[in-house]
């Protein structure tokens, strides 16, 4: 997903369904952000004052005026001081200045007290009751909410990311919880079923929790895929407590949202083991945390480094455990001729979503596959014409951008690579200029370079001729996010004739439109074959995304009485059961 990845229902409509995850910038921002000091009630006891060491710059009141950054890890309640030898801040990710308090890596023995909190009171989260559950989720969502401009304030300087998109993410990550505290409510995660097996024995299911879960921030969006975002969501409507490996690329945007996810929990009578967050920096507090033998298992948004490793670390253990990790993908658009008969408009859209974002979403559209001929010349003039008048945006993180500098050159160097057009750098150090570059099929082919992800705002074009051409460019294609189709209802017999290919390459597949808009909804996926993802079979995003932390259980010949209510012949909690090849509703 990103090139700094960190290793280191059934019923009604759910309230405030948030908007999608990786849509266009919305169209209104917020107020004025005017700094104000965030509500008091979500701090927290610690076991030592903030640290007054490293001096930092002039002008960063957010290190001493914010009440809600003291740089500290939040075990079960408790903030705490990290015991790392290096101490290192927050940066700036426009002028790649550091600011805010000292942060200091967790140490080995606050990640295994962290895992052991969190597996202490396991069995007393999953006992409660779902509208408990359910009350924590929405009560995460309220005190988020209650941060007010002091969240996007911080988090805009620590990523780079306008105020207005900031706005957008943080209603969409609030959504995401109250969309699973509905689906908590609902009792359709439970996937209750009853039957008789041939010699009548009564067989029932449901499913339970895995335990403790450990969950990877991701970079690019520090609300909705992070330290509350759509993994500690999930995992917390399953019934299994979180600890959060924090991305250091927004430490006090994570440190904030923490604090609130742990009031939210106090304010609602969770266990304390619930949530916790560790600080890191490096690899060593995220490798330790997916080592600690009380884990269950891990989610992770970054890149194919660093799920990677996870995924090695998780298997290596005596007792391995799923590694759920969405890592990279370019997010193949394939546009046949009916599609370009409106050249500009279509080239205005694919530059439009090339480059939201400064092209930093996992569901960028990377790779266009357009035909040979006069109709796919005319569109990548247009294209050309849009990507000049493009001007690049603060990336999120100085070695981000450095990152893309790096892989756009690679393209490039290749031979049989031209550039289209390239736009114009934003202001500062870190704010390259979007670019498109073009080969033909053969070269595409023949050079592995090629076939990765620049994460940022860059676009390859592959021209192709015939569809057999095309055919085999999909077919050596590897797993992805998305694949997005452009055509016309006179393209339907070659649209079907893709259709296998594209839904054996991709977990979310598309007709018109662009990938980079990502609806929060119960039939959403967003997954993919290797290696855009670890697990083919799940989504992050999603309420099928509770599945992930979810094993089934039978209960054979039990008594009514002993059974839990969900699996009882009145079922008192009136969730939706299958009973037989029935599907019953719960009302």
């Amino acid at each position: 997903m990103n090139p700094t990845g960190n290793p280191s229902l059934p019923g009604e409509p759910p309230r405030n369904r948030p908007a999608p995850l990786n849509g266009p910038t919305p169209p209104t921002g917020p107020a004025p952000l005017t700094g104000d000091s965030p509500p008091t009630r979500n701090a927290l006891p610690t076991e030592n004052a903030p640290s007054t060491e490293n001096p930092l710059p002039a002008g960063s009141p957010l290190a001493t005026a914010n009440p809600l950054l003291a740089g500290h890890s939040l075990l079960a309640g408790r903030a705490v001081p990290g015991t790392g030898n290096d101490a290192w801040h927050a940066v700036a990710a426009a002028t790649g200045e550091p600011f805010g308090p000292p942060h200091r890596d967790a140490s080995a023995e606050q990640v295994a007290e962290a895992a052991r909190l969190a597996a202490a009171d396991a069995r007393a989260f999953r006992a409660l009751p779902p509208e408990r559950r359910a009350a924590f989720l929405d009560a995460c969502a309220e005190e988020i909410e209650a941060l007010g401009d002091a969240l996007l304030e911080l988090a805009a300087r620590e990523t780079g990311l306008p105020p207005a998109r900031l706005t957008g993410e943080r209603g969409r990550a609030c959504g995401q919880l109250r969309l699973f505290a509905d689906l908590v409510r609902s009792g359709a995660a439970l996937g209750a079923r009853i039957d008789s097996g041939p010699s009548g024995t009564d067989v029932r299911l449901r499913r339970v929790p895995l335990g403790p879960v450990a969950v990877f921030g991701a970079s690019n969006f520090p609300l909705a895929f992070s330290v509350a975002g759509g993994d500690t969501a999930s995992a917390l409507a399953a019934g299994c407590p979180v600890v959060v490996k924090g991305h250091p690329a927004h430490p006090g945007t994570g440190e904030m949202v923490a604090r609130a996810v742990t009031a939210a929990a106090a304010r609602t009578g969770m266990p304390a083991g619930v949530f916790s967050l560790l600080v890191g920096r490096g690899h060593d507090v995220g490798l330790a945390l997916v080592g600690d033998p009380r884990i269950t298992a891990v989610g992770f948004t970054g890149s194919r480094t660093g799920g990677l490793a996870l995924l090695a670390a998780g298997r290596s253990r005596p007792v391995p455990i799923p590694v759920h990790a969405e890592m990279s993908a370019v997010n193949p658009v394939i546009m046949l001729d009916g599609a370009l008969a409106e050249p500009e408009a279509a080239a205005d859209a694919y530059v439009a979503s090339l480059t939201a974002g400064a092209g930093q979403f996992c569901t960028n559209p990377g790779l266009l596959l357009l035909p040979a001929g006069p109709a796919g010349d005319a569109f990548l003039s247009a294209a050309a014409r849009a990507v000049k008048a493009a001007e690049g945006q603060v990336m999120l993180t100085p070695d981000i951008a450095r990152a893309y500098t790096e892989g756009v050159r690679r393209w490039e160097d290749v031979p049989g690579v031209r550039e289209v057009a390239r736009g114009t750098a934003g202001a500062g150090a870190y704010a390259p200029a979007p670019v498109v570059l073009v080969c033909d099929t053969a070269t595409y082919t023949a050079h592995t370079d090629l076939s990765g992800e620049v994460f940022g705002a860059a676009g390859l074009v592959v021209r192709w001729s015939g569809m057999d051409e095309l055919l085999h460019l999909l077919e050596e294609l590897e797993g992805q996010l998305t694949a997005t189709l452009h055509a016309t209802d006179a393209d339907r017999t070659t649209a079907l004739g893709l259709l296998p290919v594209l839904e054996e390459r991709a977990g979310r597949v598309l007709w018109g439109g662009w990938p980079t808009g990502v609806e929060v909804c119960h039939a959403m996926v967003h997954g993919g074959p290797w290696p855009a993802t670890s697990s083919p079979g799940t989504t992050s995003v999603g309420t099928l995304a509770v599945e992930r932390w979810l094993r089934p259980v039978c209960y054979q010949s039990f008594p009514d009485a002993l059974l839990p209510p969900e699996l009882r012949d009145d079922n008192p909690l009136r969730v939706p059961r299958q009973t037989g090849a029935t599907l019953t509703p719960g009302a």
